[in-house]
């Protein structure tokens, strides 16, 4: 099973950036599509964005495409999200996992946009 230990979050300023990291801690992530998801107080887990197992197409979500970007480096085995021009409504609790997600989650980072 893929094993994930996301890092990266915390508190910043509306407009401001984070860079997230996903690091495998099991099985290696490079032969996977990957993706990151949010799940905000209250609301459903939703879809950010994703990669191909290979780098070469990623996919967003509308609520953050052009403002966020997913890569990955299969030689430090990690995918990671740019987040820039951070919007309140982009704090949440962020989580890698496999795309589409397999049942198992990691203790994800969070994020609060706020000022």
């Amino acid at each position: 099973q893929v094993q994930v230990v996301e890092s990266g979050g915390g508190l910043v300023q509306p407009g401001g950036s984070l860079r997230l990291s996903c690091a495998a801690s099991g099985r290696t992530l490079s032969i996977y599509d990957m993706g990151w998801f949010r799940q905000a107080p209250g609301k459903e887990r939703e879809f950010v964005a994703g990669i191909t197992w290979r780098g070469t197409s990623t996919y967003y979500a509308g609520s953050v495409k052009g403002r966020f970007t997913i890569s990955r480096d299969d030689a430090k085995d990690t995918v990671y999200l740019q987040m820039d021009s951070l919007k309140p409504e982009d704090t949440a609790v962020y989580y890698c996992n496999k795309n589409p997600p397999g049942p198992h989650w990691g203790q994800g980072t969070q994020v609060t946009v706020s000022s």
